[in-house]
């Protein structure tokens, strides 16, 4: 069989970088697909693994890129990168949501604070934190382990030359085909947390809250909010990873003389979390509007989106609760970049973006030729 019919299409090298300095037109030529590469170039000499290692010999084994434990580690990074960091701001969740349903007593984070602290103890600021955990640990999962599956298969649908080209679509499909996904998982459990939340006396959290609101709204009122939820969550995910990913190749190029892969991994990872706060400004700033929906929606029965912007009003819905939300989701999303690449080094993965595309190559079928 002739080289050129074995060649399939080949992966953009700025989708990832790989953790040891190798030569990026290298990584390029090479391989029978995305996935596995021959065990020699054209020229006889070896050829650069595919796998995805660190200098010491990862915990689980190296993982060889876009393979199901490869995806498997990302939707696991996710887990832990959504659902700890949501849990971890549910204070700041629970006065921003109070601010949303009821500002004329909520009528500012210190003295929302100062309220919820009178009337509900120091225990009452993580009223609601069973459901945020599991909603957005499932979040997380889909949110990360899809847009990774997104981002290579929109990639190989482009092919190398356009995929690199026009990076930033790849970025904002490959989110959102995720998050339309990553949100069907949360709505059940972010309809009952914000109930728990804005309604004291109606639950003590998810054991107990979930079977009253499906009494209450039956088990499609569970979903009430996904319209709101996708208008909120979707223009938020694609501004975090479309943002982020630009952001850090920014801070690589213009910032930080040393080029990646020359980079220290504490380094690498704080550029991660700087470029997560800044595009979590960004996420907070899209989003809002949606927000106050989501909150206004499940915490009143039979509510309406007409009835939402009614007594909100426009300037309300992009107002309400802002600055609150900008702060906890500036910290949010760089701590969710931070420990979801953190794990990535962890089984041996490189760190998410910060690598220019490489020049349009020759085709396999060119190459054959030489």
């Amino acid at each position: 069989m002739a080289l050129s019919e074995r060649r399939q299409p080949l992966v953009p090298s700025f989708l990832y970088s790989p953790s040891t300095q190798t030569p990026g037109l290298d990584r390029l030529l090479l391989g029978r697909n995305p996935i596995s590469a021959p065990s020699t170039q054209l020229n006889g000499s070896p050829a650069p693994s595919v796998f995805a290692g660190a200098p010491s010999e990862p915990p689980f084994g190296k993982i060889e890129l876009y393979s199901p434990k490869f995806y498997t580690a990302c939707t696991f990074g996710g887990i832990l990168s959504c659902g700890l960091t949501h849990m971890a701001v549910t204070p700041l969740d629970l006065v921003k949501c109070n601010m949303q349903i009821d500002p004329a007593k909520y009528k500012s984070i210190s003295s929302g604070f100062g309220v919820l602290l009178k009337e509900q103890g120091v225990r009452g600021f993580f009223r609601g934190w069973v459901p945020t955990l599991l909603g957005y640990s499932a979040q997380g999962a889909c949110k990360f382990g899809f847009y990774e599956f997104f981002k290579k298969y929109y990639s190989d649908i482009a092919g190398p030359e356009y995929a690199a080209k026009y990076k930033t679509l790849i970025y904002l499909a490959g989110s959102a085909s995720a998050e339309v996904i990553a949100d069907v998982a949360l709505c059940p459990f972010e309809a009952v947390k914000v109930r728990v939340q804005t309604q004291p006396g109606f639950a003590r959290g998810l054991g107990d809250g979930l079977p009253k609101f499906v009494k209450s709204e039956g088990a499609l009122g569970l979903y009430k909010g996904i319209v709101p939820l996708w208008g909120r969550q979707i223009p938020y995910t694609m501004m975090k990873f479309a943002s982020f990913e630009t952001i850090v190749e920014m801070l690589y190029k213009y910032a930080i003389p040393t080029p990646k892969d020359q980079c220290s991994k504490s380094l690498q990872l704080g550029i991660s979390f700087a470029g997560g706060y800044v595009a979590g400004v960004f996420c907070a700033i899209v989003s809002h509007p949606a927000d106050n929906l989501v909150s206004f929606l499940n915490n009143a029965k039979g509510a309406t989106v007409g009835d939402a912007v009614k007594k909100l009003g426009l300037w309300g819905l992009f107002t309400r609760g802002l600055p609150l939300r900008i702060v906890m989701i500036g910290t949010l999303t760089g701590a969710q970049w931070g420990i979801y690449d953190a794990f990535k080094v962890f089984v041996g993965l490189p760190t998410t973006g910060g690598v220019t595309p490489a020049p349009a190559v020759a085709a396999p079928a060119e190459l054959a030729k030489v």
